[in-house]
């Protein structure tokens, strides 16, 4: 066993590294690894083991759970025209064309059709938004519309999830097994609501006061795995529970902090889900229906975007409308989920499962070539370079041009009293959550994390940001986060309050913008004023 983890991740690493260069998403390079580790030492049997489909299905559970926690009410009432219309619009149509189709022309059960032709209603979330986020386009007419059809699909995958619970149950009424799960899912979500209104805020609020990285992330995983267990027993996925959990901690102080925490984990579980389904591909029956493969994939491409194209022409202009559409083409990682999770349950036959699983692993492969040439390829269908066309930016959500404070105790609020003054934007980071919650009572930006985690201050836009001001008490911190910081901020001015002279010694080897020794500005300060009193 030891050397087949070896070898996966040794695979995994070198198939990471190569895919990168070419722009291809590390969800192939896992599916890659399980179809190689599977040939290699026969382990397609192994894939069915009750233990490793558990471990793998906890990847999923953890990216519900980071959904969760960007399932903000006030963010869907801001964007409730991209979400509400194009995204409900799109599912909806988009799933029951294909439901229809799959039904009616192929012969597939009703319960089958429905569930596939929700699957291929979705696009990939973790794709499209990294490489509209990379190239700025997430900020234009076309990525507001593109970020609202995504969310709405996020949001259908907990019905869908819950669609494949009630189908998958046997001797029971269509109609009383409706009534039992409509009872259940009452109880559960008031449980969880009361817990999450008066429980969660004050034990994590004890957590957080120890200061402890890992007591803070274990309470954290005991969150999201008692959660889904939670839900588990009311005959829910797992998957359901993370997802209210997430829901519940985005209302606290402590969103960013959790989501930084829990990636890792979250990247983690999820890579050895997609290492599963790449177990699953059989390349015999795959080369039995290559003509079928290779048919399919270009005719729900088209349906996809003729469809979403169709929606948009009645609010938007045409070349906003393909931008959209185009971007949306392909079938996305939950559409796996969905596939692994029916043909665990006896949805969806082998046959069919593959050819579905393949279809949809290559829509994902040609998705960050698409998007990257996507102008040209609009140009190309319009026959014509209009690319300044309807391409103006929406305004930005995100800061620009602001400060970023690391460190909110006496010397961070002084700092950004004068911040005030100067009517310039800030964002202070900090990790005593007495400060956070005392600071955002008086209405300062002040969000509780750790700084010296990459994706905090990604959170707080620092690659946007004018200059950075670090005041931290711990030395081992402080020289933590000035790593970080100067890897993330580059050529951003960067301010370092220091305690001491030898602690400057210890960050000179960073060649920061300016570090102030807090004894020397003192000393030299209590000096002139004596001076000046003589």
């Amino acid at each position: 066993m030891l050397e087949i983890i070896i070898f996966t991740l040794l695979i995994s690493t070198i198939l990471n590294i190569v895919l990168k260069k070419f722009g291809i998403p590390t969800i192939i390079s896992y599916i890659s690894t399980g179809t190689i580790i599977a040939y290699s030492f026969n382990l397609h049997d192994a894939v069915n083991n009750h233990d490793l489909k558990q471990i793998a299905e906890f990847g999923v559970v953890f990216l519900m759970f980071t959904i969760g926690l960007e399932f903000s009410m006030k963010h869907l009432i801001k964007m409730k025209k991209e979400v509400f219309l194009y995204g409900a619009s799109q599912v909806i149509i988009t799933a029951t064309f294909f439901t229809l189709i799959g039904h009616y022309l192929f012969d597939i059960n009703l319960k089958t059709s429905i569930i596939i032709g929700l699957a291929l209603a979705l696009s990939s979330t973790a794709i499209v938004l990294k490489v509209l986020n990379e190239s700025g386009d997430i900020n234009k007419v076309y990525g507001r519309k593109v970020l609202g059809v995504l969310l709405f699909q996020d949001i259908a995958v907990i019905p869908i999830l819950l669609m494949i619970t009630i189908f998958s149950m046997e001797g029971e009424s269509v109609s009383s097994l409706l009534t039992k799960t409509f009872i259940d899912a009452t109880i559960l979500l008031i449980g969880l609501f009361l817990v999450g209104k008066y429980v969660l805020e004050p034990f994590l609020y004890s957590v957080a006061k120890t200061k402890s990285n890992e007591i803070f992330i274990s309470s954290i995983l005991l969150l999201v795995i008692g959660t889904s267990y939670l839900a588990h027993l009311f005959g829910f996925s797992y998957s359901l529970g993370a997802f209210i959990a997430g829901m519940m901690i985005a209302e606290t102080h402590y969103k960013h902090q959790v989501e930084a925490d829990l990636i890792p984990f979250r990247d983690l579980l999820l890579g050895i889900f997609f290492i599963t389904v790449g177990m699953q591909l059989d390349f015999k029956i795959i080369y039995e229906n290559i003509s079928s493969i290779m048919v399919l994939l270009p005719l729900l491409i088209i349906c996809k975007i003729l469809i979403l194209y169709a929606i948009m022409r009645f609010t938007a202009t045409k070349r906003t409308s393909l931008k959209t559409a185009i971007s949306l083409f392909q079938l996305g990682e939950f559409a796996l989920v969905i596939f692994e999770l029916s043909f665990a349950r006896d949805l969806i036959e082998q046959t069919l499962g593959q050819i579905l699983i393949v279809t949809v692993v290559l829509s994902m492969i040609m998705t960050p070539f698409v998007l990257k040439n996507l102008s040209k390829i609009i140009d190309i269908i319009n026959n014509k370079k209009d690319r300044n066309k309807d391409i103006h930016e929406i305004h930005n959500e995100k800061l620009q041009g602001h400060i970023i404070l690391i460190g909110f105790g006496r010397l961070g609020r002084s700092i950004s009293k004068l911040i005030k003054e100067n009517d310039k934007e800030f964002i202070a980071i900090e990790s005593d959550i007495k400060n956070v919650i005392e600071a955002q009572r008086q209405g300062d930006p002040v969000i509780y994390g750790n700084a010296s985690k990459k994706d905090i201050l990604k959170s707080v836009n620092i690659q946007e940001a004018s200059s950075v001001i670090i005041s931290v008490g711990n030395s081992e911190k402080l020289i933590h986060i000035c790593e970080v910081v100067k890897e993330m901020a580059q050529d951003k001015k960067t301010i370092v309050k220091v305690n001491k002279y030898e602690e400057k010694e210890n960050l000179d080897r960073l060649k920061l913008s300016h570090i102030v020794v807090e004894t020397e500005k003192t000393a030299k300060a209590m000096y002139e004023e004596s001076t000046q009193i003589s």
